[in-house]
């Protein structure tokens, strides 16, 4: 990896920025002399191959080493939610800039954890318009659905207030322990959260 610093002129510790103009501007001066008679144009062509290289494989370490930190910082907000601390786990959700499906799918469950069905519909909604593929996105909502009919059909009224600063008893509660009766959609649903925010 050294190497491919070192063909665009520039060390390990660049900015994305100083990569991306130096790579532009070799290249714009490899492509203007590989057309010059004898070996110097030839070396232009070599280099213009050496520098799409090295720029390709800075750009694949780069995007490796991001993948890694974001895992990371899921697994967290998973650890989070697994120990009931729905407050740390959304102040961890809030600092992420980019916001792809896995992002929507723990939001979804944080929202679920605090009873607020509507909302967590719609993050897992958004998880499948991203990432439609995923099985795990497709079966949490298919479950989600199920206890929003079943509600409907008994009557029951979820809570839907988008308020994240609610009661305490928003903040961390288990709406299981509330119910009068638990069905068993209801409960598979519950179990599905708990797990697939730690099985990823």
């Amino acid at each position: 990896m050294k190497q491919s610093y070192e063909i665009l002129g520039l060390d390990e510790s660049a900015s994305l920025e100083e990569v991306e103009a130096r790579y532009q501007e070799l290249k714009k001066k490899y492509n203007e002399e590989k057309w010059q008679d004898g070996e110097a144009g030839n070396n232009a062509a070599r280099m213009l191959e050496k520098l799409d290289a090295a720029y390709a494989d800075i750009m694949d370490s780069r995007r490796e080493k991001k993948a890694e930190g974001t895992s990371s910082a899921f697994e967290e907000v998973g650890a989070a939610i697994r120990g009931g601390d729905l407050v740390r786990a959304q102040q961890l959700l809030d600092a992420f800039n980019e916001r792809d499906a896995e992002w929507h799918y723990l939001q979804s469950v944080v929202f679920f954890k605090k009873n607020w069905m509507n909302e967590s519909k719609k993050q897992l909604e958004i998880a499948i318009q991203m990432d439609g593929a995923n099985e795990k996105y497709r079966t949490a909502y298919e479950k989600l659905k199920a206890r929003a009919d079943y509600n409907g059909q008994t009557g029951g009224a979820p809570n839907t207030n988008p308020d994240v600063s609610a009661p305490e008893e928003q903040m961390g509660g288990n709406w299981c322990s509330n119910c009068a009766s638990i069905c068993y959609t209801t409960l598979c649903l519950n179990c599905l959260f708990n797990l697939c925010c730690s099985c990823r």
